[in-house]
C-alpha cells in the first residue's frame, strides 16, 4: 500500500495513514488535514466544504462503502458506465420505486432532456408547470422548441397548485411537470386526472423526492416519465448524478436508446440484434461506474440516511414552533397524505428584508443559510422562453420570504445553536 502523509495546516501534528481508503474515510468526515504525496498536492482549503463556516449549509454525507466500490469497480475494469454497479443502481431504483424501468444518467437535468425527447416535444409545444423549480426544468423542453407555461404554486406546500392547472391548457399544450418541492408530493390524483381528461402527459419533477411517498405510492412512480437527482446537496448523492424513472412501458425501448446516443447497443448487448447502430436521437447521458459506484453505497444506506434527516428535520420543527406561535415565521406544512423525506428544513418570514438580515445575521455567527430559487418567470430567459398563465401572486411572495436552514447528517448537535441564533434574530 502507498503510503500518505497527513498533517495540519502549518506543520503542526503529523499522522500517518496506511492507505487511501482510510485517508478519504478522514476526509469526508472533516478531520483537518492537508495530503502530501509525492507529486500529489491537495490544498487544505479545497478538501474542507465550507469551512470559512462553522455550520455550513451542507456537507455531503458518506457511508464508509463508497470508496471500496469504487475501488472494485477499478478491479472490474470497467470505468465507463453501463457496468454492474450501474446496473444494481437501476435494480434498486425499479425494486424500490416501483417504476418500468430505470436508466442511470448523469444528472437530473440529462434525465429531463430524455424525457423531452421521448414525448417528442415540438417547436411550439406547451409545458406547464411551476415558475417555483430549478431553471432544469423548463431548459428540458425549451432545448427541444418547448414554451413553459408557468402557473403559480399553492401557499401551503409551495408545489404547483393544481387547481390552476386546467385554465393553462391549450390546444398546444403537450405535457404537465409537477415538482415535487422539498420531498413532499404534488397532489398527484388531481393532477393524473387532469392530464387524462386532456389526453397529457405527466412527467414528474421528483429531483428532491427520493423516498417520499404519496398516498403510499413512491414519488417517481405516478406519472408517465419522472426524473430523479443524485446531487451532493440531495438525500441520496453521487457527487452529480440522476435518473430517469419510466413507468408507461410504450416509452422504455426509444428510452434506452437515446441514453445510448441514439443507438440500439442495448438491444445488442442483450442479443436481441447481431450488430448496433444509429436508430434515433440521442445524446451521452450515461454516468460512468465510479459514480454509480458511489451510488450504490448511498442507495443501500438509503434507510437510515432518511431516518436520521427526519429525526433533525423534527428538532427544527419542534423548536420552531414557539416562532411559529408569536407569528414569527412559518414552518413547512405536510399534507397528511404525504411522507416527505427531510430532504430539506425551511421557513417563512415576514419580507425579503427580513430575510437579508437574518441571512447576514446568521453568517455572522458562522451560520449558512440560503434562499432558493428566483422565480423563472420573472428571469430573462424566462421571459423570453416562456409564458404565464393567471397571476404567481404565492410564486413571487413566498420566494422572498423562504429561507433554508442546514441539514445534513452531523448537524444534530447544532440544531439548538442555530435555532436560538434565529429567535434572536427575529
Amino acid at each position: 500500500m502507498s503510503r500518505f502523509i497527513v498533517s495540519r495546516d502549518r506543520g503542526h501534528h503529523v499522522r500517518r495513514w496506511e492507505d487511501y481508503e482510510t485517508l478519504a474515510r478522514a476526509v469526508f468526515e472533516h478531520v483537518n488535514v492537508g495530503v502530501h504525496h509525492d507529486l500529489l498536492r491537495i490544498p487544505y482549503t479545497h478538501l474542507i466544504m465550507e469551512y470559512g463556516m462553522k455550520i455550513p449549509f451542507n456537507k455531503p454525507y458518506m457511508t464508509g462503502n463508497e470508496l471500496p466500490y469504487i475501488a472494485q469497480a477499478h478491479a472490474n475494469r470497467h470505468l465507463a458506465g453501463n457496468g454492474a454497479f450501474t446496473r444494481r443502481c437501476c435494480d434498486w431504483l425499479e425494486a424500490g420505486i416501483g417504476c418500468h424501468k430505470a436508466l442511470l444518467t448523469h444528472s437530473c437535468t440529462a434525465a429531463l432532456e430524455m424525457a423531452a425527447m421521448l414525448i417528442d416535444v415540438q417547436p411550439g409545444d406547451e409545458i406547464i408547470m411551476p415558475s417555483y423549480t430549478f431553471v432544469s426544468t423548463a431548459n428540458a423542453f425549451v432545448l427541444r422548441g418547448g414554451v413553459p407555461v408557468f402557473v403559480d404554486i399553492r401557499s401551503d406546500t409551495l408545489n404547483i397548485d393544481e387547481s390552476k392547472i386546467e385554465a393553462a391548457i391549450t390546444s398546444r399544450t403537450k405535457a404537465i411537470v409537477p415538482v415535487h418541492y422539498a420531498g413532499v408530493a404534488c397532489e398527484m390524483d388531481a393532477i393524473m386526472d387532469i392530464a387524462r381528461r386532456h389526453n397529457l402527459l405527466v412527467i414528474e419533477d421528483a429531483a428532491q423526492g427520493v423516498m417520499s411517498t404519496y398516498k403510499g405510492r413512491p414519488l417517481g412512480s405516478i406519472g408517465h416519465l419522472a426524473a430523479m437527482s443524485f446531487h451532493e446537496t440531495k438525500n441520496i448523492i453521487s457527487g452529480e448524478g440522476g435518473a430517469l424513472l419510466v413507468n408507461a412501458p410504450e416509452y422504455a425501448e426509444r428510452a434506452e436508446i437515446i441514453l445510448e446516443k441514439g443507438t440500439n447497443r442495448s438491444r445488442f448487448f442483450r442479443g436481441q440484434v447481431d450488430k448496433y447502430t444509429w436508430v434515433d436521437i440521442g445524446s451521452s447521458y450515461l454516468p460512468g461506474e465510479l459514480t454509480a459506484a458511489f451510488l450504490l453505497a448511498q442507495m443501500e444506506k438509503a434507510e437510515s440516511i432518511t431516518a436520521r434527516r427526519l429525526a433533525i428535520w423534527e428538532q427544527y420543527h419542534e423548536a420552531l414552533e414557539s416562532l411559529e406561535v408569536a407569528g414569527k415565521l412559518r414552518r413547512p406544512i405536510v399534507p397528511l397524505n404525504c411522507q416527505h423525506n427531510a430532504h430539506m428544513y425551511y421557513v417563512l418570514l415576514d419580507s425579503l428584508d427580513t430575510r437579508k438580515r437574518v441571512i447576514d445575521g446568521l453568517k455572522q455567527q458562522g451560520i449558512n443559510s440560503v434562499f432558493h430559487y428566483v422565480p423563472l418567470h420573472a428571469s430573462p430567459a424566462g421571459q423570453k422562453f416562456g409564458r404565464v398563465n393567471g397571476l404567481m401572486k404565492n410564486t413571487e411572495v413566498l420566494s422572498d420570504q423562504l429561507l433554508r436552514l442546514p441539514l445534513w447528517l452531523g448537524v444534530e448537535g447544532e440544531v439548538k445553536k442555530i435555532t436560538a441564533s434565529l429567535l434572536a434574530l427575529l
